[in-house]
């Protein structure tokens, strides 16, 4: 559908219809006579008050690069805990640095001796330089895949962590036909879609999530247990014979629970608790466990063809950047959080409320 000849310029309708979002024109990216662009950038460690949006030079590409003209970028709760400073240890980063890992977008221009991309070119991927909430990018050419073209834009841009994760994280356990393996944080980025990755593999998934979670649980072949006091209890009625295996995607005790329950610990994976995980001796199979534009492309593919579905709660202005990370750290979110870099998106736009 697009908009009528009244309108201009000539803009696509996005392809999530519960938001029916305009997004940017597919031509290649414009000529800027302004060669500073928009990031975001972090001076300090500290809450939402520390992400500021800045000018800094647009990138150029270097031999073997590309610059990327972003339409969409994600948001990770691991952004918070680095932004916090609780990762410092783990992820030193020098002040002032930017923010994000995956985004979607046109290919802007590209260094001697790329071949793959051309400009005007639609891909998605990540980068390791936490600069991916910006309306430039550069980025290797070996770290994007090709947009499908029935995936839309905040999908696309949103996807890396999640899809790696997921991926990861199933793997992780090694689940097969006939096991029965328990989800934390069933319904939220990345559970949303490893639930359904564990349902592909064969195995039985119990998916724990809220209440309000439970349709969406059910509409994807989970079933779904409630989070919260006597959890133990309710695992254990669902699956009397014990659980094959258990996915963490939450912390909190997780890990101690399955644990308790009995499941074998080479088959417990944490993205998150690393310390039950030193501790116990399970898993952590995260997101650099499956990190290649081959999982990317591959999952991606899946939810663009309908094969897996990929909620999003939320797409936010770039101008809301602290908004949307304010949500983000209620840990109340169905899929996933978007930003958008379009101008003409002013307000946060939602999905429906789920049905009871």
């Amino acid at each position: 559908m697009k908009p009528n000849a009244a309108s201009a310029p000539v803009l696509e309708w996005s392809q999530p219809p519960e938001f029916r979002c305009l997004i940017s024109p597919s031509a290649p990216a414009r000529k800027a006579l302004n060669r500073m662009s928009k990031a975001v950038q972090l001076s300090a460690y500290g809450g939402v008050d520390q992400l500021r949006i800045v000018d800094v030079p647009k990138p150029e590409p270097v031999v073997g690069e590309v610059v990327v003209r972003v339409v969409a970028a994600g948001t990770n709760p691991g952004e918070i805990s680095i932004r916090e400073g609780l990762l410092k240890d783990m992820f030193p980063m020098d002040f002032p640095f930017g923010q994000g890992t995956d985004f979607a977008g046109h290919i802007d221009a590209v260094g001697v001796g790329v071949t793959e991309f051309a400009p005007g070119d639609e891909v998605l991927g990540w980068t390791e330089r936490r600069a991916a909430q910006a309306e430039y990018v550069a980025s290797s050419p070996s770290r994007l895949t090709s947009k499908p073209a029935a995936l839309d834009w905040f999908r696309a841009g949103s996807l890396f962590v999640v899809a790696t994760t997921a991926v990861a994280a199933v793997r992780g356990v090694s689940l097969k036909p006939g096991d029965v393996v328990a989800v934390s944080g069933a319904a939220g980025g990345v559970g949303s879609l490893a639930v359904q990755l564990a349902r592909r593999a064969g195995a039985r998934v119990i998916g724990i999530a809220s209440d309000v979670n439970a349709p969406f649980l059910r509409s994807v072949g989970v079933e779904p247990v409630a989070y919260g006091e006597g959890l133990a209890e309710r695992l254990r009625a669902l699956v009397p014979k014990g659980l094959s295996a258990f996915i963490d995607l939450f912390g909190g005790g997780y890990v101690e629970l399955a644990v308790q329950l009995g499941v074998p610990r080479e088959r417990i994976n944490t993205v998150i608790d690393f310390a039950a995980a030193q501790k116990y001796g399970v898993k952590t199979d995260g997101s650099s466990a499956a990190a290649s534009r081959e999982t990317l492309a591959s999952v991606a593919n899946l939810i663009a063809w309908g094969e897996i579905v990929m909620p999003l709660t939320a797409i936010y202005p770039f101008a809301s950047l602290r908004d949307a990370y304010t949500e983000l750290a209620r840990r109340k979110a169905r899929g996933k959080i978007v930003l958008a870099f379009d101008a003409r998106i002013t307000e946060p736009l939602r999905a429906p409320k789920p049905k009871a």
